[in-house]
Formats: structure tokens, sequence, C-alpha cells
């Protein structure tokens, strides 16, 4: 079989994926002006820095500098290899690929062979659940639970014998090794008895898939008496919890498409919601939330609900969520659940629509949320915790910046509490006087200088005009051309003229400017980057000869005097060892000379 595919076919791929809806399935992006900004998936911001450009057909983070075409985004976001990437994105625009070998890591076969292993474990508890005589009572279990069978389907539910040897036969009689088995988790060696067991005999199994919809792990619920009343797979090389959401590889479109995404607790939750016609639904995998979860989400979505259970514990466990959320910039609601309720439990009581209507859409925001939570710490009954309270609420409303939203609860605690407008204003600008730091223009200075010297970096002349010839030599091959006949690869930056010969040798090939494809040629990573960021430059006017012409005589005369301060100071060095003082001298100031031009240019 042949190891690699004809350029022809990767361009045909390419084309098929427009790099703005590929990369708009992993990032929340939004139009301004010609390119496409979203929040860089690869390092934590709150302000966006990502940009994707249609008409170029790559990407180019400002903030990490990564950058390159559809394929390399796919290289990094889902750790692929080149061909792994072209046939994911093959597959998805459906363009047939012939399989072929390439050289795979032990790692690599290894998690191939614990997918499959997973793939047939999913279908025989599916087939346990809906066609064995032992499946039978977890599958009265699901329907007593009101999980329909279109539904069972749909997450391919299923149940595992309890017996010790049903799972491990059917296993080892597909081929896969039983020390692989137990390594990855899927099987459960007894610390006592060294004897082989499948970890999850007699539970209801819920597949728990990676977001290309692989099932990674399970988790399972036991239908009889016994602890843990639900387990989950140990962690393993394909499975991290912290890391991954429960339905978010159903869920995501629908997420994308509502630009809001429901957070619950449990899978049963995820999937009476699902089975509801809510399907913007994900779940934690039995912890807390996550920074690397609460980022995920945060890529997607502005906002995010927390539907937790309606106890003292599920009310800690949204507080602790959505303050994790709010720090990625995410805007912030929490369902109010009636008190011992659970989501699962409401909609199989009062349906899907009233759980819709009454708890879904009358989420609270953020802040009634968290006065709501502040108050279970005083005693009302007493005057003096009432106050308490009221100045506890005003520290925290003295952090709204809106001051429409502020003045809103002012006016809820001044109806509550009977205490002037006048008197909670005053007591708001008391507490944001504190909060304000002692030099405020100090630190306001210090910030300004920061943000100038990050986002303002300024470069020698002769620098930025070899970073303007590179742009336009990536858009126009006439260009390239007069710049080669010109000064060639002279370039004073050894990266600069890495690029430019490259570029020559591209189109040399034949080939018409296209940046996507030129990326594909270049493999050091740091070259990369810096093409992706110069091609992502704004420019919009064309540059006249004129101007060409300028350019070239800087980045020329750069180089000359650069050559002539190497030459002098050779000469210098021999006057020295002639015991010619006055030559020498002469000579330095020459150079200096020199040495002052440049750092005027």
């Amino acid at each position: 079989m042949a190891n690699q595919i004809q350029e022809e076919v990767i361009e045909d791929i390419k084309k098929a994926n427009d790099i703005v809806d590929v990369v708009g399935e992993y990032v929340q992006l939004k139009k301004q002006g010609r390119n496409y900004f979203g929040l860089c998936p690869f390092h934590g911001e709150k302000t966006p820095s990502f940009s994707v450009t249609q008409e170029k057909q790559i990407f180019h983070c400002f903030g990490c500098g990564k950058g390159g075409n559809v394929i390399t985004f796919m290289m990094e976001i889902e750790s692929l290899s080149f061909i792994e990437a072209v046939q994911f994105l093959a597959k998805r625009a459906g363009i047939f690929l012939p399989e072929w070998e390439e050289p795979r890591s032990s790692v690599s076969k290894e998690n191939d062979t614990a997918l499959s292993a997973f793939e047939w474990l999913t279908k025989y508890y599916h087939h346990m659940l809906k066609h064995s005589k032992q499946g039978k009572e977890g599958y009265r279990y699901l329907l007593h639970r009101g999980i329909s069978d279109l539904t069972i389907e749909e997450f391919q539910l299923g149940f595992a014998p309890n017996d010790t040897d049903f799972t491990i036969e059917f296993l080892l009689k597909k081929g896969f090794h039983e020390a692989m088995l137990v390594k990855e988790g899927i099987l459960s060696l007894q610390t006592n008895s060294k004897q082989v067991t499948d970890r999850f005999r007699g539970r209801v199994i819920f597949p728990i898939r990676n977001h290309f919809g692989k099932t990674v792990a399970f988790g399972g619920r036991i239908i009889s008496e016994g602890e843990p009343k639900y387990l989950n797979s140990p962690e393993s090389s394909l499975f991290h919890k912290g890391k991954l959401l429960f339905n978010f590889d159903l869920a995501r479109k629908h997420i994308r498409k509502e630009n809001e995404a429901i957070l619950f607790e449990g899978y049963v939750d995820v999937i009476a919601a699902y089975q509801a016609g809510i399907k913007h639904a994900v779940a934690t995998l039995g912890t807390s939330l996550t920074d690397y979860q609460a980022k995920l989400l945060r890529r997607y979505v502005d906002t995010c609900i927390i539907c937790y259970d309606g106890d003292q514990a599920g009310i800690e466990a949204a507080y602790k969520a959505a303050n994790l959320l709010r720090q990625t910039g995410c805007n912030v609601k929490i369902a109010n659940l009636p008190d011992g309720t659970d989501p699962d439990s409401y909609i199989r009581t009062l349906g899907g629509d009233a759980f819709r209507n009454n708890i879904i859409k009358k989420s609270e925001p953020y802040n009634t949320f968290y006065l709501r939570y502040l108050r279970r710490n005083f005693d009302f009954s007493q005057e003096s915790e009432r106050i308490r309270y009221v100045e506890a609420a005003i520290k925290h409303l003295a952090l709204i910046k809106s001051s429409v939203e502020r003045e809103y609860y002012l006016k809820e605690l001044s109806n509550e509490f009977d205490f002037s407008l006048e008197v909670l204003r005053e007591e708001i600008h008391k507490e944001q006087r504190k909060q304000q730091p002692k030099d405020k223009r100090s630190t306001n200075r210090i910030a300004n200088k920061s943000f100038f010297i990050k986002n303002q970096k300024l470069l020698p002349a002769f620098h930025n005009a070899e970073r303007k010839l590179l742009y336009w030599m990536l858009q126009d091959e006439q260009i390239a051309d007069k710049v080669k006949e010109e000064i060639g690869a002279g370039f004073n930056i050894d990266l600069h003229k890495i690029i430019a010969t490259h570029l020559f040798a591209f189109y040399e090939e034949g080939h018409h400017p296209d940046i996507s494809l030129f990326l594909e040629r270049i493999h050091d990573p740091e070259i990369k980057q810096l093409v992706t960021e110069l091609a992502m430059s704004v420019d919009d006017t064309d540059i006249s000869e004129p101007e060409l012409m300028d350019y070239i005589d800087l980045i020329r005369k750069q180089g000359h005097d650069i050559k002539s301060i190497h030459s002098l100071k050779e000469q210098q060095r021999i006057a020295e060892q002639q015991r010619d003082p006055i030559r020498a001298a002469q000579i330095a100031k020459e150079i200096i000379e020199i040495q002052k031009q440049l750092k005027n240019r």
C-alpha cells in the first residue's frame, strides 16, 4: 500500500473542508471584518486573539503564535498525525480514501487496540441488555426510569452480566490480550485472588464517548444492592475524566446552534433532558467541574446554565462550578430546582415542557443565585444578622460593573430590609473605594506599559521592510520574482531568508499563490508560525513599484552596511596586530558612524 497521499487528493480534501466550518466545530467564531475571531483552543484566554481567514484558509493565534491550515489545526487540536488528520477530514467530507499503512508508535497501536475493545464491548453490553435473559432486569430498570427504546439505541445503553467469565471469554475470543484489557481498565484484576473480572458486572452500562463518538470508558449503575451506586472506568491513556464531558459528541452541534450549554451532574439527567428534546446538555463524569472542562465549554458558548440537584450538596457544587465558568469569561445562569429534586425526577414527574419552561428558561443570573446562596449563612430572625447579610451583599454588589444591574439589586435590598437607596449607594461607593488599588494611576501606567510592550513591539525599519516584502511575496508571484531578481534570498534575518528560499522553490514548481498549500511544505514549527503570522497581517492597500523598491533598497543597504562593519572590524584587528593605533582608531570611528546610521534607519 502507498505511504503517501497524492497532493491533488490532499488539495481536494482541504477544499471540501472549509477552515471556518472545521474550526467552528471547536471554537465559537464571530466575524469581524474579513476574518473570524474566537478564544484560542490552545491556550487559556478571556479576550479572543485567535483568528481564522476564509480567504486564505489559515488560522493564527496572536497570543500563543500557533497557526497553519485546516490539516494543521486538526493535528494540533486532536493530537493527530498528518495522515490521521487527512483521514478524518476525508471522512468528514465524504471523500473516499484507500487505506494505507503508516509508521505508528507502540502507544498508538495500543490505543487503537483499546478503542477496538471498547467498541466490541459496547456492542456486547447493548446486545445483552436487549436480547439476553440476564439483561431483562437492566432493561426493565431503564424503562422504569422513563428511558425509551429509541433513547436506549441512541446512547447504546447496555448491561454487564453478573458473571465472572462471560465478558472475559467474549473479548479473548475477539483476539484481545488479557494484560492489555487490565492495563486499559477494561477488565479488573482482583488484588486478593489475582482473578480477572468484569468490573461492571450486574450493572446497567452507560458508554462514555470522546468527542469523536468513540467509546473510551463506561459508567455503570448497580440495579441491586451494593456500593458504589455509580462506578466509572479508571483513568487510562484514552480516558481522562477531567477532560471529557458526557454526551459532548452528540450535544456539540446543538450547543453551537443554541449558543448555550446546559451542565448536569449525572448521565441519567442528560439522557432524560435529551429525550425530552433538550439536546444541548452535557454532564461531568462523577467529579466536580474542572478548569479544562470550563474552558472547553467557554470555547463553544457565551452562556452556560448549571442544572444540578436541588439539595444542599447540589447548590454547593453549582456555586463552585459557576465561579470556575465565570473565571473563563462565561455568562453563567443557575437553574433553581425544588429542594430534594433532581433533573431526571422532575422531567419524569412533570414532563420535558415543564422542565424547559419552568426550570431552564427561568434560570437565575449568577448574582441572584449568589445572593440566595449567601443567605444560608445568616439567621434572619436576628437584626444583627440581617445587617451583616446586607453588608456582605454590598461587598459583592460593589464588584458588578453594570450600574443598571447593580441598581436593580440595591432596590431589592432596600425593599426587603427597609434601607434607603441613598444609604445603600453610599455603602457601595465606600466599598468600591476600598477595592481600588492605592495608587490607581501608577497601576494604570504599569498596565498600559505592559500592554504596549506586548502589543506594540517596535522593530527596526529594515526588519519591517523584510516582513512587508514577505507578506506581498506570499500574495503575489510577480512580486516574489522581482525580489528574487533584485536581492535573491539576501534578507538580513535568518528566518526570513529561509521563508524566501522556500517561496522561490514553491513558485518554481509551478504553484500559484496559495498560503494553505505553501504551509504543507514547511515542517519547522517556528517557520510555520512566522509564515501564518505574516500571512494574517492586514494590508488592504496594494503595493506600488516605488514602495517595493524602497523596501528592497533598505534591505540591501542594511546588508551592505553589516558586511562593511565585518570588513572594517577585520581591518581594525590587523591594524592592532601591526601596532598602528592611529589606523585602528580611524577604523573604529568609521564603524561607529555606520552603526549610528543603522540605528537611525
